[in-house]
């Protein structure tokens, strides 16, 4: 097996924990979002350990993809391959910073069960500042993600490293996602935005799969 079809089903893999682990993560770390959560984080503490856990283990997937995939792309398009390197690595650092601020949840959480009388103004506060600046964060992830989808897909376009139609594909829900980033930043997302971001998961996970089974278009690795 050369290195191009090595690198190929390591892409793919990457791409599948990336996408697959973090929804679990977010799964397990689900009673940071309860009414009562500054007992409920306490109360399934292994859960959101582990669910942070997973969430590492996402972020470096993402970090991962670009850097498998530098040493190919830089034949073709240095720049651009440096710009996706750095969309994915600023991706990775949100996600793992989103992991802190959950890990301090669950710190302050075990520190109101523990008190005898704890004062619930001063830990409601603090909650919530935690809560916001993780929902901040995880907006802030909605821009280099799709940004970072709309170059990968564009240079799998221009190269023919995959097929164009799975590239297409990739471009569009790139943009969709892409353009939906202000409208959540300033707190207007309607119902259902989520749908947007169908495309592009879709995507991820037949490229992904595409790469594992057939590989990189090895006539457009050698040209």
């Amino acid at each position: 097996m050369d290195s191009n079809r090595k690198a190929a089903i390591i892409v793919g893999v990457l791409f599948l924990i990336a996408t697959i682990i973090i929804i679990i993560g977010g799964i397990f770390s689900l009673s940071i979002y309860e009414p009562d959560y500054l007992t409920a984080v306490s109360a399934n503490e292994n859960q959101v350990i582990l669910g942070a856990l997973l969430e590492i283990i996402a972020a470096a997937a993402i970090v991962g993809i670009p850097i498998a995939m530098f040493p190919i792309l830089k034949k073709h398009n240095e720049g651009l391959a440096l710009g996706y390197v750095g969309t994915r690595i600023f991706e990775g650092l949100t996600i793992f910073l989103n992991t802190i601020i959950l890990l301090s949840i669950l710190a302050l959480s075990q520190e109101f069960v523990n008190t005898v009388t704890p004062d619930a103004s001063y830990f409601q506060t603090s909650g919530a500042l935690l809560l916001a600046l993780r929902e901040q964060i995880s907006i802030l992830v909605d821009f280099p993600f799709p940004l970072g989808a709309v170059i990968f897909n564009y240079l799998l376009y221009q190269t023919k490293l995959a097929p164009r139609w799975l590239a297409v594909l990739g471009l569009i829900g790139g943009a969709l996602w892409l353009a939906t980033a202000p409208v959540c930043m300033f707190g207007l997302s309607p119902p259902m935005i989520e749908i947007f971001a169908l495309p592009i998961a879709a995507q991820e996970m037949i490229l992904a799969v595409w790469l594992i089974v057939k590989g990189f278009n090895s006539s457009a690795i050698a040209s």
